[in-house]
Order: C-alpha cells, then sequence, then structure tokens
C-alpha cells in the first residue's frame, strides 16, 4: 500500500514520475478523466483549507472519481469517541483514499504504517509536501534547467520550508535558507541535519537574496501559533529592494495566504514576477498526480 506523507519518504524517482505525471495530467486531461472512475477520496479537515480543499476536490472529480468532506469532529476522528485507527477501519470499508489535514503528524505517519488506507498528508505542522511539489512542478515550468536554479526562502522555519529542504537534499539545487537568528538558534539542532555544498543558512535578507531565481515565503505565523516571534522578522518583509536584489527576472512564490505588508508587499505580491497564482493552479495537478500515484496497484 502506497502513502504520501513525506517528501524525503520518496526515492527521487518516485518524485519524478509524480512530477512527470502532472505534467501530462495538465497537458492532456481528458486522457486521465477516467483514472479514479469508481473510486472515492475521503477528506479530514481539522484545520481551514482552501487551496488544498479546491484541489483535492475538483482533481479527484475531474479524474472520475467522488470525494467525501468528513469534518474531523462529526466522524470522531478527534480520538475522543472511538480510536483513529478504528475510524479509519471503519472508513477503509467505503472509500478508498484519505487526506488528512492536521495538527499532529504522529498520528498521520502512526496511521499509515497500519496500512489500512493509502494516506496523503495534506499539511501538519511538521510538513506541507504537497505544496511543495507542487512549487517543484511549477519551478520547473519556469526554468529549462531546474538544477541550475537559485532559490532563496525568506521566512519561518516552519512546515513548508521543512519539506522545501526535504525536496533540496533529493534535488541538490542551491537555496538559501533566510530566517531570523534567533529562530536559527532556536532550531538548531534540527537545521544540523540538513547539510550539502548548496544549501547555505543567512540571517540577512539582503544578503541571502543575492542572485537567486526565486525569492520565496510564507507566513511568519502558521495556523493556530502564536504571534509572539513576529518581533523577529523587522527588515524581512519580501519587498521591491530584495527583489531587486535577486537575479533579473527573479520570480516571486508563495504558498498563500499572505499576509500583504507582513511577509511580502503588495507591490511584489501583484507584480508581474509573482507566480503565486500559477502555483495554486498547479496544486491541482500534482494532487491528481498524487492520487493516482497512492491508488495505482
Amino acid at each position: 500500500m502506497k502513502h504520501f506523507i513525506d517528501i524525503n519518504n520518496l526515492k527521487k524517482k518516485e518524485i519524478d514520475e509524480i512530477i512527470l505525471l502532472a505534467k501530462k495530467i495538465k497537458k492532456n486531461p481528458k486522457k486521465y478523466s477516467t483514472s479514479c472512475r469508481n473510486k472515492t477520496l475521503g477528506l479530514i479537515f481539522e484545520k481551514q483549507s482552501l487551496r488544498t480543499r479546491l484541489s483535492f476536490n475538483v482533481g479527484m472529480q475531474k479524474l472520475g472519481g467522488s470525494v467525501l468532506e468528513l469534518q474531523s469532529k462529526d466522524i470522531g476522528f478527534d480520538n475522543k469517541r472511538e480510536k483513529a485507527e478504528d475510524v479509519l477501519n471503519v472508513l477503509s470499508q467505503y472509500i478508498d483514499c484519505v487526506m488528512i489535514r492536521n495538527n499532529n503528524h504522529k498520528q498521520i505517519v502512526n496511521l499509515s504504517k497500519e496500512n489500512i488506507l493509502p494516506i496523503i498528508n495534506g499539511l501538519t505542522e511538521y510538513s506541507h509536501p504537497c505544496q511543495i511539489l507542487g512549487d517543484f512542478l511549477t519551478l520547473q515550468e519556469n526554468f529549462k534547467n531546474y538544477k541550475n536554479i537559485s532559490i532563496a526562502w525568506i521566512g519561518d522555519y516552519n512546515n513548508v520550508l521543512r519539506s522545501l529542504l526535504h525536496l533540496q537534499n533529493i534535488y541538490n539545487f542551491k537555496l538559501n535558507v533566510v530566517v531570523p537568528i534567533q529562530i536559527f538558534n532556536n532550531n538548531e539542532n534540527e537545521f544540523s541535519k540538513f547539510k550539502n555544498e548548496n544549501l547555505k543558512y543567512f540571517s540577512d535578507p539582503v544578503k541571502g537574496s543575492k542572485k537567486s531565481n526565486c525569492i520565496m515565503t510564507d507566513v511568519w505565523v502558521s495556523m493556530g501559533e502564536k504571534n509572539t516571534k513576529i518581533k523577529h522578522f523587522k527588515n524581512f518583509t519580501v519587498n521591491k529592494k530584495i527583489m531587486n536584489n535577486a537575479l533579473k527576472n527573479a520570480i516571486f512564490m508563495h504558498c498563500l495566504p499572505a499576509k500583504r505588508g507582513q511577509e511580502v508587499t503588495s507591490e511584489i505580491l501583484d507584480s508581474k514576477n509573482s507566480i503565486v497564482l500559477k502555483q495554486a493552479q498547479n496544486r491541482m495537478y500534482i494532487q491528481q498526480a498524487i492520487l493516482i500515484y497512492v491508488l495505482k496497484k
């Protein structure tokens, strides 16, 4: 049984196959309109969702499958009424795959080990692999040779960055991780796990963005977090000065939602260099490829 929990669980060959399939679906969607016929996807949301909800919902239907949105409290997935494993065992009698978006990564990992149903990580506090694979698809569309690109991540150390680091450790593209020194010091032990010649750490956004092809960021405070750390992000707003410091025609990426004026100015978010809507669109094609990947016998 296949699951999609974290990028670092996959081999490079498997990721290449998922990306290639997403490209094929995007180019010729009609060819794949029955790929998930008679299959049902369950969506369990314990956190708010717009892009993940829509991309999985519409994507599965366009593959010929059905979708059920399952509110965690309504089905008793919170372990208060019955064990999550028991809920999943019941779900397996009706549906073929489940996507879970929660704040408990360990739960998803442990449930995947039970091999009750194919499980897709739609976002946890630890990682966001669907987002980063969608971003990787977008990067490949914008750069003929993605191996030579240089990305500057400017912001917090969060679930999206962790998945980006997983991807970088597999593909070895150039990545500058620019985080406040306080954030770096608080996570130094974890950062030490990610080391290679193309991965560098900075605390100065201007220095870290130099000669980058892509500036990438996310909200400074993730859903459910306290905003006490915002004080560390002075001068971390992606603005015209930072974009001008990158290479000419550098692109701007943000997984959204964006807090305008905090991690990015409206001037940059709405600029011609911003490809945030293409990122959002590509989420559907990558979700479709992931669904076919986990459902394929």
